[in-house]
């Protein structure tokens, strides 16, 4: 029988629980895109979001943090987690920098085997409603992966800027921009 998801804080205790569900969902997703030889390129985002934990995780979301992460917990193990952050790079870049003053939402990974079961879809109501709490009325994502893509444009509509090509050939990058009161719970 499946426990219940509860989407909580991040805590210290989770942290290598998160790192976990960064190597298995980070790994699963190059090797879906057919990239799964670019060894380098997991580590380097595996090492890019544990070092973003790491530095979220002594800021107090309390005190309206630029940074928080969010996970996702069925029993004492993390199944997934959501970041927001200030934009990122190629947010910034694609954006011709019309965004810079929108935060992201991202670091959102799920345990390869707990996916399709809605756990994607609550850590992004849990991160709509606490930015609506605070104020906070859009929020960006963006995406390099195909699979992603598909997901993110049945969620969130049309991207708000698509570079074509971005990664080479046939691998076009695409940025959202989204309002939170559409994902927030009611």
């Amino acid at each position: 029988m499946n426990q219940q998801i509860i989407i909580q804080d991040l805590t210290s205790s989770d942290v290598e629980s998160a790192y976990l569900v960064f190597e298995r969902s980070i790994t699963e997703a190059f090797n879906q895109e057919g990239l799964g030889s670019l060894h380098d390129d997991i580590r380097d985002e595996i090492e890019h979001k544990k070092a973003l934990l790491q530095s979220t995780l002594h800021s107090d979301k309390s005190n309206n943090s630029d940074s928080f992460f969010l996970l996702a917990k069925r029993g004492n193990s993390v199944v997934g987690t959501i970041s927001y952050a200030p934009c990122g790079e190629e947010i910034r870049i694609l954006s011709e920098n019309r965004l810079n003053h929108i935060g992201e939402l991202g670091s959102l990974y799920v345990l390869p085997e707990a996916q399709g079961q809605g756990i994607g879809s609550m850590l992004i109501e849990a991160l709509a409603t606490e930015l609506r709490k605070r104020g906070i009325q859009q929020f960006c994502l963006d995406s390099g992966y195909r699979t992603a893509q598909k997901k993110w444009q049945r969620k969130f509509g049309q991207p708000y800027a698509v570079a074509r090509n971005y990664w080479g050939e046939g691998t076009d990058h695409m940025v959202w921009l989204c309002d939170v009161k559409d994902f927030a719970a009611n």
